[in-house]
């Protein structure tokens, strides 16, 4: 995959490990979220795809679980065809705490997937299953 830094406080996507699915993101800017507050947080980069597969962006359980980070829009999709800036878009659960984010923090992470995008074909009817139109739920509890 193939990136640009588009300013100088940008860092490279990164792997902490060889064999890790996930490349950190890092901050490119300074950002405080109050309780229940949200942000954009730019990285600095934009990526360039490869046709066939897609970009998702994935919070750092880390964060999540010291912090109280999420993602909003968790996983942001990032298709082939976009060139701009990875933005992250962070929310702070902790309803006391605030969060400093400073450039150089890893504050996402970004996964690569292959997809198809098969051709669409409008019917009359669906075939049958045997779960049929069961949806949140309707397995039951535990």
């Amino acid at each position: 995959m193939r990136f640009t830094r588009l300013s100088e406080a940008a860092s490279a996507p990164s792997r902490a490990h060889p064999g890790d699915a996930g490349y950190d993101l890092r901050a490119a800017e300074a950002a405080r979220l109050g309780p229940g507050e949200r942000a954009s947080v730019g990285t600095g980069i934009a990526v360039e795809i490869p046709e066939g597969w897609a970009g998702l962006v994935l919070p750092r359980s880390g964060l999540a679980a010291r912090h109280g980070i999420a993602l909003v829009n968790a996983p942001g999709l990032i298709d082939a065809g976009y060139r701009g800036e990875v933005r992250v878009l962070l929310l702070n659960t902790d309803r006391e705490n605030s969060f400093e984010i400073a450039p150089g923090d890893r504050i996402a992470q970004l996964v690569l997937v292959r997809h198809e995008a098969p051709e669409l074909e409008e019917v009359d009817s669906l075939e049958e299953t045997v779960r049929g139109a069961g949806g949140f739920g309707s397995t039951g509890v535990g």
